[in-house]
């Protein structure tokens, strides 16, 4: 993981600003929701996305009647 070296005070709300140049390079924008993960010592934020409604995969999701379902599935489901 590539780190940046921006440092960012908690306030006492528990927040922190993701700093303007990180939100534009990945695509963030005011109202997405983000999923923050604990991964060993380490949180994770990143942007939420939806996974398949049968697998969880997030690679290659189309929308299907408002839900998410990954290629793989949807074939699976013509075979039926």
């Amino acid at each position: 993981m590539k780190e940046s070296g921006i440092v960012r005070k908690l306030d006492n709300l528990g927040r922190i600003v993701i700093p303007k140049e990180i939100r534009y390079v990945m695509g963030i924008n005011c109202g997405d929701s983000m999923e923050m993960i604990q991964v060993d010592n380490q949180i994770v934020v990143k942007k939420y996305s939806k996974g398949c409604i049968f697998c969880g995969s997030n690679n290659s999701n189309v929308e299907f009647k408002n839900l998410p379902v990954c290629k793989e599935c949807k074939e699976a489901l013509k075979k039926d």
